[in-house]
C-alpha cells in the first residue's frame, strides 16, 4: 500500500480523483486499508466535497458508495460515520443540476435496494436532495442513528453506466483488514523475537529429561521414601519445564496464525494494486505509442516541408523598405 495515511496526502488523492472506475476503486481500497482512520476520512471528505467543482461533486458521491460497500464485511465504521455526515452532503448538493441529482437518486435507490442504510434514513436524504437545509421542516427531520441493515443480502456485483461516468458499485472485497506495512513488519520482529520452537537451551533439556521420568513402570521398581520423593521432585520439575515450553509453543502457534492472515490479506491488496498498476501501465504504454507516431508522423512531415530560412531574400535588387520613421515625415 503506498504510504501511510495523512490528510495532505488524502486530499492530494482527492484531487487526482477521476471519474473512472479504476480510480475509484484504487482510492476506495486505500481508504478501507486505512480504515482505522474512518472518522478522519469521513471529515476530510465531506470538507472536499463541499469545496470540489460541481462537476466533481457526483465522483466523491461514487468513492463514498464505494468505501461503504466494500467495507461493510470488515465492520460498520465506515457505513455509521458516512451515514452522519451524508445529510450534510445531500443538502449542499441540492443546488446542483439535473444531472447530478439524478446520479445521486440512483445511488441512494440502490442503496435502500441493497439494505445499505435504512429507508427512514433514504427518505430524510432525498428530502435533503429536493429542498436542502433552508427549506426543510425541523418536524420532519428523521433521525438517523440508523446505520446499515444486516438483514439484507448484498446483491451480485453490478456497473452502472451513465455514458460519462463508470461506476464499479461492488468490487471484489478482501478477506480481512489489510494491516499497515509498519503494523506487519513489527509482528514479524516480534514473532522472530520469541520463537520457542527454536529454543535449543530449553529443547536441549528436554531431551535430557532421564527416560524413566516418562515410563510408570518405573514406579512399580522404588523400594524407598527417599528414592520415590526424589523421582517425585524430577517429575514435578519435568512437568514445569514442558507445561512452560507447551505454553511457549502455544502462543508462537497463535501468533505465526496471525501473521499469516496479515500478510494473506496484506498481499491480496497488494495483488489488487498490482492488476490496477498493470492495467494502467497498458493503458498508458498505449497513450505512449500514440503519442510517439505522432511525433514520428510530425517529424516526416517536417522534412517534407519548405526551410523559409533558406529561401533568397525577397526583397533582393530592390531599394530597400523605408523604416517606420520615414514612413510618416512630410
Amino acid at each position: 500500500m503506498s504510504g501511510g495515511f495523512t490528510e495532505s496526502a488524502f486530499i492530494k488523492k482527492l484531487t487526482e480523483l477521476n471519474n473512472s472506475s479504476q480510480s475509484i476503486q484504487t482510492l476506495s481500497l486505500w481508504l478501507i486499508h486505512h480504515r482505522k482512520h474512518y472518522t478522519s476520512v469521513v471529515k476530510i471528505w465531506v470538507k472536499e466535497l463541499i469545496k470540489a467543482k460541481e462537476n466533481r461533486k457526483l465522483t466523491f458521491m461514487y468513492l463514498a458508495n464505494d468505501v461503504i460497500q466494500n467495507s461493510k464485511k470488515k465492520g460498520p465504521e465506515y457505513g455509521q460515520e458516512f451515514g452522519t455526515m451524508l445529510k450534510k452532503a445531500f443538502e449542499h448538493m441540492s443546488q446542483c443540476d439535473e444531472k447530478t441529482k439524478n446520479g445521486l437518486d440512483r445511488l441512494l435507490t440502490i442503496w435502500q435496494d441493497r439494505g445499505i442504510y435504512s429507508s427512514v434514513q433514504i427518505m430524510e436524504w432525498k428530502r435533503s436532495l429536493v429542498i436542502g437545509k433552508d427549506e426543510q421542516p425541523p418536524s420532519k427531520r428523521a433521525k438517523t442513528t440508523d446505520t446499515q441493515s444486516s438483514k439484507k443480502k448484498p446483491k451480485p456485483t453490478v456497473e452502472v453506466n451513465d455514458g460519462e461516468t463508470r461506476i464499479h458499485l461492488s468490487p471484489h472485497t478482501p478477506p480481512g483488514d489489510p494491516p499497515e506495512p509498519e503494523e506487519l513488519i513489527k509482528a514479524i520482529q516480534e514473532l522472530d523475537a520469541n520463537i520457542a520452537s527454536s529454543d535449543e537451551k530449553v529443547r536441549e533439556k528436554i531431551a535430557n529429561l532421564p527416560k524413566e521420568l516418562s515410563d510408570v513402570s518405573t514406579i512399580a521398581k522404588i523400594e524407598d521414601r527417599e528414592s520415590a520423593e526424589r523421582l517425585s521432585a524430577q517429575v514435578t520439575n519435568a512437568v514445569l519445564l514442558l507445561s512452560q515450553y507447551n505454553t511457549r509453543l502455544s502462543t508462537e502457534m497463535d501468533h505465526r496464525k496471525k501473521v499469516a492472515v496479515m500478510m494473506r490479506d496484506f498481499l491480496q491488496v497488494q495483488e489488487e494494486l498490482l492488476a490496477q498498476a498493470e492495467r494502467s501501465l497498458e493503458e498508458y504504454q498505449e497513450s505512449l505509442s500514440k503519442v510517439l507516431t505522432v511525433r514520428h508522423e510530425l517529424q516526416s512531415h517536417i522534412q517534407n516541408l519548405p526551410d523559409l530560412t533558406q529561401l533568397p531574400n525577397v526583397t533582393h535588387g530592390l531599394a530597400p523598405l523605408p523604416s517606420a520613421e520615414n514612413l510618416f515625415m512630410p
